[in-house]
């Protein structure tokens, strides 16, 4: 369970300075402070499990692609402003990093939809890759 924050009496919340936070910053804050089970869960938690599950569940080769691909993935969604994007990213994430750790997807093909919503780049990328 995530700590929560204690209530402030009102006439102090007006003489409080809090840093300036940005979209990510604040999206993180408010994950870590909710605790439902639709929510994402924090990034860096997600990170952390994401290579466990690939050390665990991977041959060396692939754990090698896997763990660079994971870090370059989220080192580049770092300064995301869209709380959606970010939202979806964490729980795409979520997702795969679900399935490893069920070995659900052995064999398992690319669902059509989610094709058809990828970029010409992306469709490029997982052809030739």
């Amino acid at each position: 369970m995530y700590p929560t924050i204690p209530r402030l009496a009102s006439h102090t919340r007006s003489t409080l300075k809090t840093p300036s936070l940005g979209p990510f910053s604040l999206l993180l804050l408010n994950l870590s402070l909710t605790n439902t089970p639709r929510s994402p869960p924090p990034p860096l938690h997600l990170y952390r499990r994401l290579l466990r599950t690939h050390r665990q569940k991977l041959l060396a080769e692939l754990r090698v692609l896997g763990d660079e691909y994971v870090k370059s993935e989220f080192r580049l969604h770092r300064d995301i402003d869209n709380s959606v994007h970010i939202v979806g990213f964490l729980t795409e994430w979520q997702l795969y990093a679900q399935k490893l750790e069920g070995d659900a997807w052995r064999g398992e093909k690319l669902d059509r939809g989610k094709i058809e919503k990828m970029s010409d780049q992306q469709v490029g990328q997982l052809m030739y890759d």
